[in-house]
């Protein structure tokens, strides 16, 4: 649930309600149904939200309807937390409940059974996660601090998409911080019940107030025929506004002038108010540690040179040392500006969301403006000694790496990428997955960085971007060309990651000739040939058993694979590198678009960014296969 929640037109019932004007008639009898059906809760509230359905929710698939028939559920439990303290209905009210729901479902959809289509057991709507039923006892196991973050994050107006986005992330951080425990089920999953709480009992407005409903449930109430019939009251008064409008502009266009220059020598301090404001509330219930500015200085003293431990496009990371002897590092932006201080707030939003042990750890953050240096954006993490993967396999490092220690490497980015996937919520695409993103401590634990590029994923969609953003050899085809952005997009990544990892080549291989080649094609033309064990690294230590060699190679062969619906999802993958699981057969490359890896990299830099163009093709290498 991200900024893109307020972009989709998403209404409640997937039960298929269409045309349902022609029904208002029917809401009288229908209440006194609800009413009268034993059922503690008032599934009522939902008829705004039917009223809008489109003509054509009829036409969509199964899961889809479950899902929002879980999603319409869970606003009739906000509604009964906000007046009823309680998560969820008694036990021997179960049956009841399912009845006054299908009665609902039954006017509109008369062949759709919410339990057996869906496979909803009775008793799951009364059990949930860990056996939390009561405000109280939700209270008593999240701490304060994290429920006043909830507090200052979504007691407010839901409507826009800036207060959707940190009131969801909170949520998201509160839900894994905090309620990581046995689910009964799947209707009232651990993840719903930070969204519950949100919007039955810190929201002002309440679970059905429009903004609320889109913002925590996906629900629109929007109604076509009611803004149709108020059409011509919205011209009159948006005639009578630019009218009014006028006038004051000519009447006041003097001190405008004025007003605007006075808002030039303001600007600095509005961008520093906005920001710090929106990151102070977020720090209030974690351990993020706000730094100034000579803090930072003195760290890393005064941005020596010899304390640059990396560089990027963003601007330099650094080495840094604070007063308590603790090692850090800082990664410093450059040419900060209004764009620079969103993508900054995007930044420490993500990161400060996630916690995971293959993920890197926010420490902290620094805002400031200065007369000399202007715009200062600082994030502060945890420092990992051990360099990055890159380093090792391309750097100055002199000894291989054993393969202990590449399947240790493998399986801990792996589960890193599962975290984000599946673990945060909304999930979270990293988009830029390469050897030098993942970072190893002293016992050669791989975490996950630099997630400046992360994009927040809500269950089920697929993002089309107009601008692609990545590292040239590890985007997948379908987003380097069309800009479809999934998950799956980070698998294409992680695959040639795990190909590099075994291999000791580049994604992009230079070859005598002066060509370049994807690793991934190289990889593809000896597995077809069979012979995987070519693939690995010669010189390597230390080997492991052959059969998981060769089981890794194929894997990651398949999940490099330029058909996204070849590619397993990351927690296959993981399943398949920690057990007996085989691979599954790898389905055969399409006819690639051949375009010689100098036209890809024209393309890239007449893009007029540090990113792929959308338009560029990928190198094939049939010649050797």
């Amino acid at each position: 649930m991200s900024v893109c929640i307020q972009s989709i037109f998403l209404v409640f019932f997937l039960l298929g309600f269409s045309d349902f004007s022609a029904t208002v008639n029917g809401y009288r009898p229908l209440n006194r149904k609800l009413a009268d059906s034993g059922c503690p809760m008032n599934f009522g509230v939902l008829q705004k939200f039917i009223e809008s359905a489109p003509s054509n929710s009829q036409n969509l698939n199964l899961s889809t309807r479950c899902q929002y028939v879980l999603q319409g559920l869970h606003l009739v439990q906000a509604e009964y937390l906000k007046t009823n303290g309680l998560f969820l209905p008694p036990l021997n009210s179960s049956q009841a409940c399912w009845d006054s729901y299908q009665t609902l479902a039954n006017g509109y959809f008369p062949d759709f059974s919410i339990r057996s289509r869906c496979g909803f057991q009775t008793n799951w709507i009364s059990e949930g996660c860990m056996n939390i039923t009561s405000l109280t006892q939700f209270e008593s196991i999240v701490p304060q601090s994290s429920l006043q973050d909830v507090q200052n994050s979504c007691n407010q107006s839901l409507s826009n998409n800036s207060p959707c986005s940190s009131c969801t992330t909170s949520l998201s951080r509160l839900q894994s911080s905090y309620l990581p425990g046995p689910e009964v089920g799947n209707v009232t999953e651990c993840s719903a019940y930070p969204f519950i709480y949100a919007a039955g009992v810190v929201n002002q407005f309440g679970p059905t107030d429009d903004g609320t409903a889109m913002c925590m449930f996906l629900l629109s109430a929007s109604s076509p025929s009611s803004n149709k019939s108020n059409t011509g009251l919205i011209v009159g008064v948006v005639v009578g506004c630019v009218v009014g409008l006028l006038a004051l502009i000519l009447g006041f266009w003097f001190l405008l002038r004025k007003w605007r220059k006075w808002k030039r020598k303001k600007k600095l301090a509005k961008f520093d108010t906005t920001l710090v404001s929106g990151l102070d509330s977020m720090s209030a219930s974690t351990t993020l540690v706000k730094f100034t500015f000579e803090d930072i200085k003195v760290a890393t003293k005064n941005f020596s040179r010899d304390y640059i431990i990396g560089k990027g496009g963003y601007g330099n990371v650094y080495k840094g040392v604070l007063l308590d002897g603790t090692e850090v590092a800082l990664k410093r932006f450059k040419n900060c500006s209004a764009a620079g201080d969103a993508s900054f707030t995007h930044e420490v939003e993500v990161i400060a969301s996630v916690r995971h042990v293959n993920l890197v750890a926010l420490r902290g953050y620094c805002t400031a403006t200065t007369k000399f240096e202007g715009h200062q954006r600082i994030i502060v993490c945890d420092l990992v000694h051990n360099g990055s993967l890159h380093d090792h396999l391309f750097g100055s490092m002199e000894e291989k790496l054993s393969w202990p220690i590449r399947q240790k490497i493998a399986i801990g980015t792996a589960r890193g990428l599962v975290y984000l996937h599946y673990g945060a919520q909304p999930a979270i695409i990293h988009r830029d997955i390469k050897a030098s993103n993942i970072l190893l401590d002293e016992s050669f634990e791989p975490k996950v960085a630099d997630f400046g590029l992360a994009k927040f994923a809500p269950e089920g969609m697929t993002h089309l971007s107009t601008r692609v953003a990545g590292t040239l050899g590890y985007v997948a085809p379908e987003y380097a060309l069309y800009g479809q952005l999934t998950e799956k997009s980070d698998v294409y990544s992680f695959g040639v990651v795990l190909l590099e990892l075994l291999s000791g080549k580049k994604a992009l291989i230079s070859s005598t000739d002066g060509k370049s080649w994807l690793v991934t094609d190289w990889a593809w033309s000896l597995v077809k040939k069979g012979r995987a064990l070519d693939v690995i690294e010669d010189g390597m230590t230390e080997w492991g058993p052959v059969e998981v060699m060769e089981k890794y190679v194929l894997l990651a062969v398949l999940c490099s694979h330029p058909q996204l619906h070849a590619r397993p999802t990351m927690d296959q993958i993981v399943k398949i590198m920690e057990t007996d699981l085989p691979v599954p057969s790898i389905p055969e490359r399409p006819i690639p678009l051949v375009a010689h890896i100098d036209d890809i990299e024209k393309s890239v830099s007449s893009s007029g960014s540090g990113h792929i163009s959308s338009s560029a093709g990928y190198q094939s290498f049939t010649n050797t296969t």
